[in-house]
């Protein structure tokens, strides 16, 4: 069938529902859409982004909307130099992050690092400083945010909450 009109097809729409087969049944989920907006991020850290901390924040939480299950970006200089994701948890996500930009060439210190959900643990914030990363962008949400942000504070980073997560399978 030829469309004649330039509408986007209902399953296109926002807020409708994505189904993904798995073995022995399905996932229901709602379709995700990246909202570029800035409404509601809070630096939750003792210290700010700098200017260009600012830029690499802002590519790494678009870029990694479209990563899925875990996902981890590394970037500096708005591109991104690591990824993880896909991993049980999301230590082995950073971990796999910091790996990649290292096998690529890339240092990771100086670069700055996109979760696409909150951090449940202070273990993955404490990988990323210890490899030189300066500074966290991620949903928060977590009943263990405190501590988060503490790992954060303790290691001189700058942590960004959205409280938009953007997790998704």
């Amino acid at each position: 069938m030829i469309r004649k009109s330039m509408e986007l097809p209902v399953s296109a729409a926002v807020g409708t529902l994505d189904f993904k087969r798995v073995r022995g049944g399905f996932l229901v989920q709602d379709r995700f859409y990246f909202d570029p907006s800035e409404e509601g991020w809070k630096v939750a850290t003792q210290r700010q982004p700098s200017e260009s901390e600012w830029n690499d924040l802002r590519f790494s939480w678009a870029a990694v909307a479209s990563v899925k299950s875990n996902a981890i970006l590394l970037a500096r200089g708005e591109m991104a130099i690591g990824i993880g994701a896909g991993q049980m948890s999301r230590v082995d996500s950073v971990f796999l992050a910091l790996h990649k930009a290292r096998q690529q060439g890339h240092d990771p210190a100086g670069s700055v690092l996109a979760s696409d959900a909150f951090f449940p643990f202070a273990d993955s914030i404490e990988l990323a400083a210890e490899a030189g990363v300066t500074a966290i962008i991620q949903p928060g949400g977590s009943v263990r945010d405190n501590e988060v942000v503490s790992a954060a504070d303790r290691s001189g980073m700058a942590m960004v909450m959205t409280g938009r997560r953007q997790f998704r399978h």
